[in-house]
């Protein structure tokens, strides 16, 4: 006997009792009236910046550190990075490791 292999699989327990139709749409009825969503708190697009908008009547504050004792500037890549990374220094200009390698 062939078999098909791409047919569902049900067990017994599974499958629905024989319910009576109108248990079922009590269940049914029940489940959908738990789950009401207002809709209208979701309509407005306040607060949600999409990719592309316009930004620039927005104001960014950052607080900027100045370069530490410890760090250095690479020459290469133009970031600031710790003198545990510096590779080579050559006519004043410091070259960090990821940039030497």
């Amino acid at each position: 006997m062939a078999t098909d292999y791409d047919a569902p699989r049900t067990r017994p327990e599974d499958e629905p009792a024989n319910e009576s139709l109108e248990a079922i749409q009590v269940q049914r009825s029940a489940a959908t009236q738990t789950a009401v969503i207002d809709a209208e708190d979701f309509d407005t697009a306040e607060g949600i910046d999409l990719p592309g908008a316009d930004l620039s009547h927005e104001e960014l504050t950052v607080a900027v550190i100045p370069e530490q004792s410890d760090e250095f500037t690479c020459g290469a890549c133009f970031l600031v990075r710790h003198r545990s990374q510096l590779a080579r220094t050559s006519a004043g200009t410091s070259y960090c490791s990821d940039c030497e390698g």
